[in-house]
């Protein structure tokens, strides 16, 4: 018997560590059923925020019920892993554990334990690679390095041969588990966590599946033209699914790739297009597994520190949507009713915090992992990063979106902003987008509750470059 731990693959489908725990991938013999487990562990759930918990429950709820549907369970306990697991494997006499393997230095230190505790109760463990297509240091400079630099990374990760989906196991591949069929998950209070102010998407495989079933069939073949206008929601929304793996990035890839080789022209450009948005997440997962200290510490190093700002009153604006710069404003309010920000949209509010409130980006990167569900280390520390010009492959310092020419590039109607800005319902949209320079009386006619620009955008632009220049001591 095994026990397969769940942790970021709350699926059966495409699960690498749940197909090699009932020997159905070629390397790995079988060797009796699987004991389905999930654990909560406080030093995670310490750096979780209210959406994500909501939607892992959600997630949870759906895969129980997938076991229990054949005749199974997923055990759920709370607890330290380093003792839970090697107890549950005793319970049931398991001879091994499996598990999908980690990238984030938090998560291989508490996998390291574990491992450690199990090899003192003489039971064998297997991390798998579940949650990325390929292995972090498998794609390396021909020097032996690990890319910091996308475009090429990009082009031998295209060329690698992927697998396909893990197969499903069938119910004599289960243990008869019974974890109480009237006992309940824990609910967000159980958790130590507030309901979320932002209404969460549903988290299962099905809930997956139809969003990429949708998503191949249409607007994968327009992503290339219009992922960037937030109006036209023309992008997958499977970020939070990837997150917490109810489903398989084998089986996304290969619905892409399929995608793509039914196209021609322009349609299986923009197929690629998504793909290689695909291979951003495994670069900047790459890069978390090889640099685990960029989720506090820039990756790009500077002669001297990097002089930001202390200014609470300017965060909390940022925060709330009140910064006086539309589109800003209108993905700060789309993240707290959504828990969710267009990746457009979340590069300008990233560059807004850095370069015209000139505030360390991590605040930023903190903010979002308590407001966004799809909050993923290694994506939301690489695209923080990169419009701080203090990560890998990132921004040149000098360049500097300028949020009002953003906003009009990107939403000439201003469909976008008026959906999260009511206060800017009936404005125009030439009005919404020289906004800033309206004067005071003109602004509190169109929009009187809606307030000034808190900065002047062309003064900080000089001074954010001012402050680069000196950290490279220039």
């Amino acid at each position: 018997m095994r026990v397969h731990w769940h942790r970021r693959d709350l699926r059966a489908a495409d699960n690498r560590g749940l197909a090699g725990a009932a020997g159905l991938l070629e390397d790995v013999p079988a060797d009796g059923p699987v004991v389905p487990l999930f654990v909560f562990d406080r030093d995670v759930l310490a750096h979780a925020g209210p959406p994500r918990v909501a939607f892992m429950l959600d997630a949870l709820d759906s895969l129980r019920e997938w076991y229990r549907d054949r005749g199974s369970d997923l055990l759920v306990r709370r607890g330290d892993p380093r003792e839970v697991v090697p107890a549950v494997a005793d319970e049931f006499d398991a001879d091994a554990v499996t598990w999908g393997a980690e990238v984030s230095g938090l998560g291989r230190e508490r996998d390291d334990a574990v491992a450690a505790a199990l090899d003192d109760a003489g039971v064998t463990h297997r991390a798998f690679e579940d949650a990325l297509l390929h292995e972090p240091g498998s794609i390396r400079t021909n020097q032996g390095e690990v890319y910091s630099v996308f475009t090429y990374f990009w082009k031998k990760w295209r060329d690698r041969e992927k697998e396909s989906p893990a197969p499903v196991p069938d119910d004599s591949d289960l243990a008869e588990v019974d974890d109480g069929d009237d006992t309940p998950l824990p609910t967000l209070d159980d958790l130590g966590f507030d309901e979320p102010e932002a209404d969460v998407p549903p988290a299962s495989t099905d809930a997956a599946r139809d969003l990429l079933d949708a998503f191949c069939e249409g607007d994968v073949y327009d992503y290339d033209d219009r992922r960037d206008y937030p109006a036209d929601e023309c992008t997958s929304r499977l970020s939070a699914h990837l997150k917490f793996g109810t489903i398989g990035i084998r089986e996304v890839h290969e619905a892409v790739r399929e995608a793509k080789s039914a196209a021609a022209g322009a349609d299986y450009d923009s197929a690629e297009e998504f793909e290689s948005q695909l291979a951003w997440r495994e670069f900047y997962h790459h890069v978390l597994w090889n640099e685990p200290s960029v989720v506090t510490e820039n990756f790009k190093s500077y002669e001297h520190g990097i002089e930001w700002n202390h200014d609470p009153e300017a965060l909390q604006a940022w925060k709330d949507g009140e910064t006086g710069y539309p589109i800003v404003d209108a993905g700060m309010r789309q993240l707290r009713r959504e828990a969710y920000m267009h990746n457009r949209v979340r590069m300008i509010v990233a560059s807004f915090l850095t370069k015209d409130l000139l505030l360390d980006w991590r605040e930023g990167y903190d903010w979002f992992r308590e407001k966004l569900v799809d909050h993923d280390t290694g994506n939301d520390n690489g695209g923080w990063q990169w419009a701080a010009s203090t990560g890998t492959d990132a921004q040149p310092y000098f360049r500097v979106f300028n949020p009002m020419t953003q906003g009009e590039r990107y939403d000439p109607d201003a469909e976008y902003i008026r959906t999260y800005v009511p206060e800017l319902g009936d404005v125009p949209a030439d009005a919404i987008h020289e906004w800033h320079e309206l004067d005071q009386g003109r602004r509190e006619m169109l929009a009187p509750e809606y307030p000034a620009p808190i900065v002047d955008h062309s003064q900080r632009r000089e001074q954010a470059i001012d402050m680069f220049e000196r950290a490279r001591g220039e």
